[in-house]
């Protein structure tokens, strides 16, 4: 009995020289007040080196904010969850994806068919022990305010035939169901906006939440970059990984192909093209970015819908957020006086981190390009004139 109780106290002493600060003050002593240049308000953060497994957690939230007039509180944000809003075939392939990832420890799903929300949950956890730990389950808007990413999915799918501003009206009329549940709850996090057309979508998003710029973004032409870089790899048969090429503008049929940037590891593409004996460069130049345009109603008319690259690129956009990699991606986001664009969303690269769209790249283009990107931009304002927001 003595033995235990000297062990106690040891016990004791020493967590008091671990953990010195106040029992009453909820913040550990090793954090320090700064400025949150995204949220536009005072946060704590760790000081370098704290590698605690919380203390990213502790660290975005010490400080709780209230909400407007009419909104709840917020919930303290936690880093590693999730929540993706409509579990069709994009959605529940992005839940998928994500798992695999091991990117979150929590991802909740939300649908307006709940058993369909349940039914995706529980096929994905049942390979949890082949994956990483990872809580997976279906929720409502009461779960999704403390995710660092809300990833909307929800809305009409695309048919054949279609394009994706032909969903313009009906995927709005369900945006405004869906963002101010959002909005209400005062959310602190990063809205992923995935749904098509989705350059008009995240437009729609910022405009009804009325959240920072910085904190609404679109996968915009990520994936179209992702497909311009996979068929440049086949038309010169080399690793799609060494092609260095964006699409930029409208997700869609105004797209615009940077060509005058274009790389193979720092070899201008025509150089390289004619070191693999290509020299037609116009035709080249025109058919790849034709098949890159085309390449979603190909699938669509094949097999009725594309899910599995938009999935893998929500990953790849969730991974730079979550992991504050500050990656240069073309996300859909918001113009306001760049290139001479303004009040429109568009997709263009950005530096992508914790703190969402931190900084938009200047990335050069040549006066067809910029010419191309201005008629992009004429086609979405022209979109956005007709809806009532």
């Amino acid at each position: 009995m003595i033995l235990r109780k000297k062990n106690s106290a040891n016990l004791s002493c020493a967590r008091n020289e671990l953990f010195p600060q106040s029992r009453k003050s909820p913040i550990p002593h090793d954090f320090r007040m700064r400025k949150d240049l995204h949220h536009g308000v005072s946060t704590f953060a760790p000081l370098a080196g704290d590698k605690r497994p919380h203390a990213h957690i502790i660290a975005r939230n010490a400080s709780h904010h209230t909400g407007q007039k009419g909104s709840r509180m917020s919930k303290p944000i936690n880093d590693r969850k999730v929540a993706i809003i409509g579990c069709g075939f994009v959605g529940s392939s992005s839940a998928f994806a994500l798992m695999q990832g091991g990117l979150f420890s929590e991802i909740v799903l939300v649908d307006v068919d709940r058993n369909r929300a349940e039914g995706e949950a529980l096929d994905i956890s049942h390979g949890m022990p082949f994956a990483h730990p990872c809580k997976i389950y279906a929720g409502d808007y009461n779960d999704i305010d403390d995710a660092a990413i809300i990833v909307i999915t929800a809305g009409a799918n695309q048919k054949p035939g279609e394009t994706r501003l032909d969903l313009v009206q009906k995927n709005v009329a369900i945006f405004k169901t869906i963002i101010p549940q959002i909005s209400k709850r005062n959310y602190q996090g990063i809205i992923l906006v995935v749904s098509n057309p989705v350059d008009i979508l995240t437009y729609v998003t910022l405009k009804l939440s009325g959240m920072p710029a910085t904190r609404v973004l679109g996968s915009g032409t990520v994936l179209d970059s992702a497909r311009f870089k996979y068929i440049l790899g086949e038309h010169l048969s080399v690793d799609p990984r060494n092609v260095h090429a964006r699409i930029v503008g409208e997700h869609g049929d105004s797209e615009v192909a940077v060509w005058s940037t274009a790389n193979i590891s720092g070899i201008p593409i025509h150089d390289f093209c004619e070191l693999r004996g290509h020299y037609d460069h116009e035709a080249a130049m025109k058919r790849i970015a034709e098949d890159v345009k085309n390449s979603a109603y190909e699938i669509i008319k094949k097999k009725h819908a594309t899910y599995y690259g938009i999935a893998m690129t929500v990953k790849r956009i969730c991974e730079a957020i979550a992991r504050d990699e500050k990656t240069i991606i073309p996300v859909s986001n918001y113009q306001n006086g760049e290139y001479g664009l303004d009040d429109v969303v568009l997709s263009m690269p950005a530096i992508v981190g914790r703190g969402g769209v931190e900084y938009k790249v200047p990335a050069p283009f040549n006066a067809q390009e910029l010419a191309q990107l201005h008629e992009s931009a004429k086609t979405m304002k022209e979109v956005i004139e007709t809806l009532d927001l």
